[in-house]
């Protein structure tokens, strides 16, 4: 496969998951309950227990929530506007902080996931193994003399 085609496919997998994140932040802000299931199976309480031990618990955790998804959309905007404007031009040190925006976002969010035992571990393991295929398909569509640059600012 051609650079251009690698480029292309990259920045494609980057807007998908960029669009999955604002659909995720979303759904958090909006759907999520404070609580679900698996929450409950890994503190290893029921519901009943919470609401009459800690009766706000809930309601807190929704504000948290609103704040994690606010957080979780802005993110995909980012990526998003990053994948359309800036990543084209792979700029030196791109890949770097595509490997570590993925590492701290969709693989952290994955990887606590399996932690958990959740049963979207699997749907949620899907962007970070896109995002990394992204990362290979952009590091190997860079231009030589960008795979090469060590200058000063090459991680900033």
């Amino acid at each position: 496969m051609n650079t251009k085609k690698l480029l292309r496919c990259s920045l494609l997998m980057f807007t998908v998951c960029g669009v999955w994140l604002v659909v995720l932040g979303i759904y958090v802000i909006f759907i999520r309950a404070s609580l679900l299931p698996e929450d409950l199976r890994f503190i290893g309480v029921s519901d009943i227990e919470i609401q009459k031990s800690i009766p706000r618990l809930s309601q807190w955790l929704n504000h948290v929530f609103t704040v994690l998804g606010g957080f979780i959309a802005g993110c995909g905007v980012l990526v998003l506007f990053l994948t359309k404007k800036v990543l084209r031009h792979q700029f030196p040190g791109s890949t770097f902080a595509l490997g570590i925006t993925g590492l701290l976002t969709v693989g952290t969010m994955s990887w606590i996931n399996f932690l958990i035992d959740s049963q979207f571990k699997w749907v949620l393991f899907v962007p970070a193994l896109l995002w990394l295929l992204g990362i290979f398909s952009f590091s190997f569509s860079e231009h030589e003399r960008d795979k090469f640059s060590y200058s000063r600012d090459y991680f900033l």
